[in-house]
């Protein structure tokens, strides 16, 4: 029976990079050994030396030899113990651990402190060779499905399961986090986690966080109190199950370990590119320990997770298809909670467009921090596949902080092949940016019937100076020939936007400038926020926040105000309009009247009242997911009011037009 050398390690990124080399010849001797295994070892180290830790670990020196030589049999016998002490203790003192580095335990099984302790250390050398480019177990490649089965291999499967636990998704920010918290919820419930809508109920609350601005991190930690105060009743009722609180998300990846410093009821803390290890995080909170994963990756998509829906019955589904942000604009936080930008595999998404379809979804918002600068290099690594040399387009007049990308398929591709999955699935995309809107994607957008006439363009300001603060990357006449541009190749396009008020040493005379903006595109919709420093960004470290925060309330106030005018109009122009809208349900107002969005993504109201069927003969009620023709009878700057006519196809509406 052999023994296993346990190494109580946890070492810095930095240093496994620097080991690389190292790592790869203990795996190949550990490999071939057979008798000897590392368990636990979760990083590299570069306080030991290739020939010490062969000496150490793998050299077969069965012989009885005396003073310092190291005896890798198993160790099972006390003689050997006594002959190796030296050795061990020496080894301990260097590394400066708590804990000795080697451990002579049996393998006639281990009790439940040995348990907690392993789940503690982390993943082991194993799994980090199974996980490696080309490596092979048993003479087997492992698919990724594979990979997820062996991403534990130092404790039992049982140690990582949720045993029926209730998990309540708490969801903070933009259409990306309810995508990472259905991808979350789809890890957990194959761990045997069951879902909640009643908070007192959970026995894990997770709180997916949005760091954008100021604003939504203050409602977060509101609600950390009152999660603090239900967890503290939980631990007075000695029979109930203690909860555990877990932050998921941008404010994680931000705040990391001050999160846990700052408020002590937090038990995990998980950043956007963690998920995969939240079964292992929360078998860890169990003891009673706080856990912490917040690493950037620079490949990791979930392409191979299938999120699980937290609503029944939807109509709409949002698909992420890349992550991260290359720009850095001076103002924003997520290339540094997002990481870098990354995009998933063509056909993975095309296959959740395919699975969506047949559970009946009739609208798919493709999603990504910067979701037209897709480019999906994956067909590029395949032996054979000729190499494109072709750079990235941008639109006249916009330029980037990075160097041209070659390669691989881009967003008209993607635009292209998900259209056509199913006829009668809106596409929607968000949110781009205004450089990524080369004219093969324009063309797309205007010939196929169900990628919706609708185009987000944020400005953010409408001068030129400040745009140059920003690092935007164009001029306000750059971007006023785009919307232009845009306007002649797809005549009836919806515009909305994004705005900010009061950024760094913005004048009033250059806060006219996006006033005027507004008013000269005419937006169907906008977001309009207040300026806010955030941490980390090249705006912080640089540029000096000295816009008082009255007079940026004061600039949202008149921003908001030009902006309902102008939308008012834009509204008012549509009565009269047919248009097709896909109802989403009842009206909140009132239950004898539907509400559904048009294709520029305007809510429109209309009466529950019987209509033609396009399909039937005859009349029938409208119901939730059908797409419903309608004529526009009234407006606001907000929504429109109409009449229903008759329910109809989205393939059949467009060959009508």
């Amino acid at each position: 029976m052999f023994c296993q050398y346990r190494a109580a390690m946890s070492l810095t990124p930095g240093l496994m990079a620097r080991n690389g080399c190292l790592l790869d010849r203990i795996s190949w001797q550990i490999l071939r050994s057979g008798h000897d295994r590392v368990v636990g070892l979760r990083r590299n180290f570069s306080c030991l030396t290739t020939d010490a830790f062969h000496n150490a670990c793998v050299s077969d020196n069965r012989g009885d030899t005396t003073g310092n030589g190291f005896h890798s049999p198993a160790l099972v016998t006390s003689k050997c113990r006594r002959k190796n002490r030296r050795f061990m203790t020496s080894f301990d003192s260097k590394l400066g651990l708590r804990m000795n580095f080697f451990s002579t335990t049996s393998g006639q099984g281990q009790n439940e402190v040995q348990k907690k302790k392993d789940i503690r250390i982390g993943p082991g050398l194993e799994y980090f060779i199974a996980n490696s480019s080309g490596t092979t177990q048993n003479e087997k490649i492992f698919s990724k499905r594979d990979l997820e089965k062996l991403s534990h291999p130092y404790i039992d499967v049982t140690d990582i399961q949720g045993h029926g636990r209730k998990i309540y998704f708490d969801v903070y920010g933009c259409q990306m986090n309810v995508n990472d918290t259905e991808v979350a919820w789809s890890i957990l419930q194959a761990h045997g986690y069951q879902r909640t809508n009643t908070i007192r109920e959970a026995d894990v609350v997770l709180v997916m966080t949005c760091s954008i601005r100021e604003g939504a991190e203050q409602k977060i930690w509101n609600k950390l109190d009152y999660l603090r105060g239900l967890k503290n009743k939980r631990l007075a009722n000695k029979n109930a199950t203690p909860m555990k609180i877990g932050i998921l998300g941008c404010m994680a990846e931000r705040l990391k370990k001050k999160l846990v410093e700052k408020e002590k009821s937090i038990d995990v803390v998980v950043g956007p590119d963690s998920y995969r290890d939240l079964p292992r995080l929360l078998a860890i909170v169990e003891s009673g320990d706080t856990a912490v994963n917040v690493l950037l990756s620079m490949e990791e998509t979930y392409a191979d997770i299938v999120p699980v829906s937290l609503s029944a019955n939807r109509q709409s589904a949002f698909v992420s298809v890349m992550r991260g942000c290359d720009n850095m604009c001076t103002y924003c936080i997520v290339p540094f909670t997002r990481g870098r930008e990354r995009s998933r595999p063509v056909e993975s998404i095309v296959e959740e467009v395919r699975h969506l379809s047949g559970q009946g979804v009739k609208e798919v918002t493709l999603l990504g921090q910067n979701v037209n600068s897709y480019r999906d290099t994956s067909v590029m690594q395949h032996t054979g596949f000729p190499e494109d040399d072709k750079h990235t387009s941008l639109a006249k007049g916009f330029k980037t902080v990075y160097k041209p990308k070659k390669g691989g398929l881009r967003f008209a591709d993607l635009l292209d092949k998900v259209s056509q999955v199913d006829p009668e699935i809106r596409i929607r995309f968000t949110s781009p940016h205004p450089k990524d809107f080369p004219d093969e994607v324009l063309y797309l957008i205007r010939d196929r019937h169900n990628i919706c006439n609708s185009i987000h363009l944020p400005a953010q300001c409408g001068s030129t100076r400040v745009l140059e603060l920003m690092r935007r990357g164009y001029t306000r006449e750059a971007y006023c020939e785009l919307v232009s541009h845009i306007r002649s190749i797809i005549p009836n396009v919806s515009l909305s936007s994004d705005f900010i008020c009061g950024f760094c040493s913005e004048t009033e005379e250059e806060f006219q400038e996006t006033l005027t903006l507004l008013q000269s595109v005419k937006y169907n919709y906008c977001y309009l926020f207040p300026y806010s420093l955030r941490e980390k960004t090249p705006a912080q470290r640089k540029l000096v926040d000295d816009v008082p925060h009255e007079v940026k309330i004061d600039r949202l106030q008149r921003m908001v105000q030009v902006f309902r005018t102008e939308a008012s109009k834009v509204n008012k122009a549509q009565v009269g309009q047919q248009q097709l809208v896909l109802v989403e349900g009842r009206s909140k107002r009132s239950k004898r009247e539907f509400v559904g969005r048009n294709d520029g993504n305007t809510r429109v109201i209309f009466p529950d009242v019987e209509v033609e069927s396009g399909s039937e003969r005859g009349t029938r009620g409208v119901k939730q997911g059908d797409y419903v023709s309608v004529v526009i009878t009234d407006s606001t700057s907000q929504v429109l009011k109409a009449i229903p006519l008759s329910v109809n196809t989205l393939q059949g509406y467009g060959n009508a037009l």
